[in-house]
């Protein structure tokens, strides 16, 4: 492992710690090395694991094509999902818990069995499915201001924070991800909106993408894994005492607040 990767590691882990963003990490490494990012995500995700954090799949992000160009780059990016990284539909964040959060709504699935193969076809991903949730991704950046390239993002775990599972389970027989359309609302006004279409086309086409690249790496998805497929409409910041009401038609609804401040929950 070299001092680029553990020195980056302990800047992001140092910012989670301290609860201070640190600066860009990009200029330990050659310009647009995104293995190297990976190296450090991978790096703070067995520090995770190791620490007694548990496992509960993963995240795409970078699935709009307005964010890869401005990223530079063509293709999504994929982080770690924790189970303490999890809030209960409804639930409130407590002030404090994260850095720099914004929301956006996007589509879940959650697997039943594994997908080893690299050359998973888009059949075998829905027979590894056992059902669909609209949900909150709740991203956030232990990068100072949200100053991000591609390298800065995939190695803070792909901007994760935290996310939302609505309590709807839709089989994929039931619905059309590629149509479903989604408005997310801050206190009752309409703040994004967007269509599965927005997510690399639909957010099945997302999930086998993130089921090859991970297969392929000998890390692949697992019965049991929530899959965050990305989002489909751009994301929102957010302010202490905010409350997002997410809908995806088809599936339902899903919501979140945050808590002023001053306030645990």
């Amino acid at each position: 492992m070299s001092t680029a990767v553990r020195e980056a590691a302990d800047l992001l882990q140092n910012a989670v710690d301290t609860g201070k963003p640190c600066p860009p990490i990009r200029d330990l490494f050659t310009f647009g090395d995104i293995e190297a990012a990976y190296a450090v995500q991978r790096l703070n995700t067995e520090r995770a694991l190791a620490a007694g954090r548990r496992p509960a799949g993963r995240k795409i992000g970078l699935t709009s094509p307005a964010v890869q160009r401005q990223l530079a780059v063509a293709q999504p990016d994929f982080g770690a999902l924790f189970a303490d990284m999890a809030v209960p539909d409804g639930g409130t964040v407590p002030a404090g818990r994260l850095l720099q959060p914004k929301v956006e709504a996007e589509v879940a699935l959650v697997l039943t069995d594994d997908l080893p193969d690299p050359d998973c076809t888009a059949a075998d991903l829905v027979r590894a499915t056992g059902f669909a949730v609209p949900a909150l991704e709740i991203v956030d950046s232990r990068i100072t201001d949200w100053d991000i390239s591609i390298v800065d993002t995939v190695a803070d775990n792909a901007s994760s924070g935290l996310f939302v599972l609505g309590g709807t389970r839709v089989p994929l027989d039931r619905v059309d991800l590629r149509t479903v359309r989604m408005t997310l609302s801050r206190h009752g006004t309409v703040v994004s909106e967007g269509s599965g279409a927005d997510c690399l086309g639909s957010p099945l086409a997302a999930a086998l993408w993130l089921a090859s690249t991970l297969a392929r790496r000998g890390d692949p998805l697992l019965a049991g894994d929530v899959v965050l497929t990305g989002a489909l409409g751009p994301m929102v910041p957010v302010a202490p005492g905010d409350v997002f009401h997410g809908e995806i038609s088809g599936l339902g609804s899903v919501r979140a607040g945050f808590a002023a401040e001053g306030e645990s929950r």
